[in-house]
């Protein structure tokens, strides 16, 4: 025997769903500030007095950097070339490898100059990367680029969906340098 619809049972109806939607709500924000990387610097204002003069000085030097990933070895390097192509003289460096969208595998290895390259090993998962390299210069100069790059995807492919492998595996790289001062 069906029971009738009351107002107490509509009232639990809707607070019911409501319930749910708000949970849901709840759960999705705090999902997205809980991963959210934050803030690129922390006074806009203040950066943005020396931002001109930063970016003539980097520009000054020249310098052009082309990372590469060998998934087989798991080597991430980064070839750093003046203005001619020859190495560039770098006094320090510090990279800050991750992804776009949250902090979970940021990772700063330690890099070594080897062979004309910066080198460190690090194992890299394929999909899109983004990558935070300061270089210091000789007289003090500030190099700071973010380099996004991929690898194990499909560089024809416009969101970079897997190359079509059917065991997964990704072997194939191609770097995307899309540079930004």
């Amino acid at each position: 025997m069906d029971k009738p619809l009351t107002g107490a049972r509509v009232l639990a109806i809707a607070v019911g769903a409501f319930a749910v939607i708000i949970g849901v709500n709840l759960v999705m924000a705090f999902q997205a500030v809980s991963t959210f990387p934050g803030l690129e610097v922390k006074n806009s204002y203040v950066a943005s007095q020396t931002f001109e003069g930063d970016r003539a000085a980097q520009e000054a030097l020249g310098w052009t950097v082309t990372p590469e990933y060998d998934p087989e070895r798991k080597i991430l390097s980064f070839a750093i070339r003046d203005r001619a192509g020859n190495p560039a003289r770098v006094q320090s460096l510090e990279v800050l490898v991750g992804r776009r969208t949250h902090v979970r595998d940021d990772r700063r290895p330690e890099m070594a100059y080897v062979g004309g390259f910066f080198q460190t090993g690090i194992d890299l998962a394929p999909g899109k990367w983004l990558i935070h390299l300061t270089a210091t210069a000789p007289d003090g100069t500030l190099f700071r680029q973010r380099l996004d790059f991929r690898f194990g995807v499909d560089p024809d492919h416009p969101d970079g969906a897997e190359d079509g492998d059917d065991d997964g595996r990704a072997d194939r790289f191609a770097p995307r340098p899309e540079t930004q001062g």
